[in-house]
């Protein structure tokens, strides 16, 4: 029951930052739920693979590598699901940044995280 609440509250949160950002586009509820299955998905499976092979790049850059595969999870994303689309690399930071900010907010207001 918890992830299901997570990830209705990630949905929203998808939609909340792609009505904020004029360079991200979600074509409805459904999309986005979907959205959020995937990047929790991408999230759990790929990214902690190009965690280990970045480590190095990841230590020189001080930690801010990892927004970039976490931009890069967007645009995966963005390939995968018809109805969400993600103009740049550029938007896709910015989505994953204000996203993890919206999620973090929802989970507080929501008291999930406890």
């Amino acid at each position: 029951m918890n992830f299901l609440v997570r990830l209705l509250l990630s949905s929203l949160a998808v939609i909340i930052v792609s009505y904020l950002l004029p360079g991200v586009y979600i074509e409805g509820f459904l999309a986005a739920v979907i959205v959020a299955l995937i990047l929790s998905l991408l999230n759990l499976t790929v990214k902690p693979l190009l965690i280990i092979l970045t480590i190095p790049l990841t230590v020189f850059t001080l930690g801010l590598f990892l927004l970039v595969i976490n931009a890069l999870m967007i645009l995966l994303a963005d390939v995968i699901v018809p109805g969400f689309a993600v103009t740049g690399f550029w938007w896709a930071l910015l989505f994953s940044l204000l996203l993890s900010l919206t999620n973090a907010l929802l989970a507080d207001l929501s008291g999930s995280r406890k």
